[in-house]
């Protein structure tokens, strides 16, 4: 019945889904205006500017030089300019969540003061209140001494932040009890962050003070820290010295072994109280440190494979509200130790495999363009235990009617463990400083063959590298035992 829909009530509910929904999207418009990055350099570079004209205010006072009433003007609508900033902020934020900062309450102090001894200031030039010019030097030290400058160093706090936000693009951020951390709570026991830092990389990376002020308020003594980082360390006692440090390189793997001896010590760390949490970074807190996450969620049993923790991991560090990019686990390697590490937990009992040896026979490469001068180099217990060239240790032939490309090795020394090989060719580098490589583990190998296609094959598996390797592009290796 059309009729129902024009009474009071549907109309009611019609007006307030609309009034909901366009309330939701202009807030949504105030929140990207308001943290986008050309928005805060223009608000510094206006507050620069309003300095600048405070001090040529104090260098002209007195020297009777007409100073016109624009030139005010421009200083009012500075001031103007940044109590729309705020409003905004209110307005995307909501006044609960923007007055829990105290230093937003003391910004906005600041604006409205400036703004009442900007509107006085003009009217001095109007000749009102003429008759006390003694107020004038101390209206000016006010302007530039104490609300300037408390104002500027509250700008400096909010570029940082945009800076943070943009290097982190859009990974889930802990926005909330006057914090704003690239930090995300993978379950309510473990979280995932970025390199906590010091100097001048805490300009655009999570400050490590705030790092220790937030788990010391949230986790008093019962948080333990993981950093994965080889490139690059911190003192442990920020931390309380409880911190651990396992070295892996970027955009490269951890060990199985030390995923094994990782997973269980935290387990442990967790299962001595029900607060224990623990806290694992690398530099992003994206590739290293979801792979680490991943074997907790494993290993704790939360999850039972590695594609539904790696799933899980990606969907935890991703906010969507910002950008579809995935920020989960991405690089192809990474991905294949968390499948070994599930295998470990559920066919091993949380135990290492046990030790197989391989030679490397042949590697077969398919579809590849710009096979002159391809090197391989393989890399064992982080050094260089094989180097291969057609001159070197290899037999290099290019077999035309099957676009393949086929290294026979010679000399290849037994491999054992964890075994990462490397290409290198005139080919574009990328990450690792090569056009693409792969991580394996020994013990995995089955039928003395692994076949990795496009996807599986670290570099080659993303989308900017694509007009470079065509969907055939792959690389197969040839064992052996002896």
């Amino acid at each position: 019945d059309t009729s129902n829909i024009h009474s009071t009530p549907y109309r009611n509910l019609i007006i307030f889904i609309f009034t909901s929904f366009c309330s939701s999207k202009m807030k949504k418009i105030a929140r990207s205006i308001v943290s986008s990055f050309a928005f805060g350099i223009f608000g510094v570079c206006l507050l620069l500017l309003n300095v600048g004209l405070i001090f040529a205010d104090l260098i002209f006072t007195g020297k009777n030089v007409y100073i016109p009433l624009e030139y005010h003007c421009i200083s009012l609508s500075i001031v103007l300019f940044f109590l729309m900033d705020i409003l905004l902020q209110v307005f995307a934020d909501g006044r609960q969540h923007y007055f829990s900062d105290l230093f937003n309450i003391l910004d906005i102090a600041v604006i409205v003061i400036t703004l009442l001894v900007d509107v006085i200031y003009i009217f001095f030039d109007l000749k009102f209140l003429s008759d006390i010019p003694r107020w004038t030097p101390v209206v000016q030290l006010l302007r530039l001494i104490l609300l300037r400058t408390v104002h500027l160093a509250h700008q400096k706090r909010h570029l940082e932040k945009l800076i943070r936000r943009l290097v982190s693009q859009n990974k889930r951020r802990y926005i909330r009890d006057g914090f704003d951390l690239d930090l995300t709570y993978v379950t309510e026991r473990i979280i995932a962050m970025s390199f906590p830092s010091s100097g001048r990389q805490s300009f655009y990376r999570n400050p490590i003070e705030e790092v220790v002020r937030f788990l010391d308020k949230k986790h008093p003594n019962h948080y333990r820290v993981y950093n994965l980082c080889s490139e690059r360390a911190y003192d442990p006692k920020h931390f309380h010295n409880r911190v651990s440090r396992i070295m892996i390189d970027d955009h490269n793997v951890p060990t199985l072994h030390e995923m094994v001896v990782f997973s269980k010590e935290a387990t442990e760390w967790m299962a001595q109280d029900p607060e224990n949490i623990i806290v694992i970074h690398c530099k992003g807190g994206k590739g290293r440190t979801g792979t680490m996450a991943c074997a907790c969620l494993i290993a704790s049993e939360i999850f039972l494979t590695a594609k539904e923790s790696l799933c899980y991991f990606g969907e935890r560090r991703t906010d969507k509200t910002k950008s579809t990019k995935f920020q989960g686990v991405e690089i192809p390697s990474q991905n294949r130790y968390v499948e070994y590490f599930s295998q470990v937990k559920h066919h091993y009992n949380w135990n290492l495999p046990p030790v197989r040896i391989l030679f490397i026979k042949r590697f077969i490469i398919y579809s590849i363009r710009n096979e002159n001068d391809l090197k391989v180099q393989i890399v064992m217990e982080k050094r260089v235990v094989f180097s291969g060239t057609s001159l070197k240790n290899c037999v290099v032939t290019h077999d035309t009617e099957t676009d393949r490309v086929i290294i026979d090795v010679c000399n290849c020394p037994p491999l054992y463990n964890d075994v990462k090989v490397q290409f290198f060719s005139l080919l574009p580098k990328y990450y690792d400083s090569c056009p693409f490589s792969f991580w394996f583990h020994t013990s995995f190998i089955q039928d003395n063959r692994l076949y990795l296609p496009r996807n599986e094959l670290d570099n080659p598996h993303k989308r900017n590298t694509w007009k470079i390797y065509p969907p055939e592009f792959a690389v197969e290796i040839i064992f052996e035992e002896k």
